[in-house]
């Protein structure tokens, strides 16, 4: 299986899952049974409110999920859209989010408790600063 987890730095399965998927510096694919990593630069983690286009960065890479510390609900609606799990982590680390999946512990997200836009400090995943 191929997850997507964005994070703060490319540091593979030692990475920190980043708060907010559309902020994340990268995104890293991971095959859950080789534990391969691929590395995806987010040209768009400075978008303005409303301006995520997680498909674009997505874009011809065979996805079966996204584990996110946090996600809007504009982005949370296209993926859904699209067929593309979504699935909250609130686990520092890649390795410890990929074990979690395999656990089959994490609860996927739905628009409740998705962020509502930049600078709101609803939602989950380490939004206490408000979503980035």
């Amino acid at each position: 299986m191929q997850i997507c987890i964005p994070v703060e730095a490319n540091d593979g399965l030692d990475s920190r899952v980043c708060a907010h998927f559309g902020s994340a510096p990268f995104f890293l694919i991971i095959d859950t049974d080789t534990e391969a990593c691929e590395t995806i630069v987010n040209n768009g983690a400075h978008h303005a409110h409303g301006m995520c286009q997680p498909l674009t960065l997505l874009e011809g890479r065979a996805i079966d999920g996204l584990v996110v510390g946090g996600i809007g609900r504009g982005a949370l609606f296209k993926l859904q859209a699209a067929n593309i799990g979504v699935f909250m982590s609130q686990h520092s680390t890649v390795r410890e989010t990929v074990d979690a999946h395999k656990a089959g512990s994490l609860q996927p997200v739905n628009p409740v408790n998705a962020c509502a836009g930049h600078g709101h400090g609803s939602g989950v995943g380490g939004h206490g600063q408000g979503c980035h």
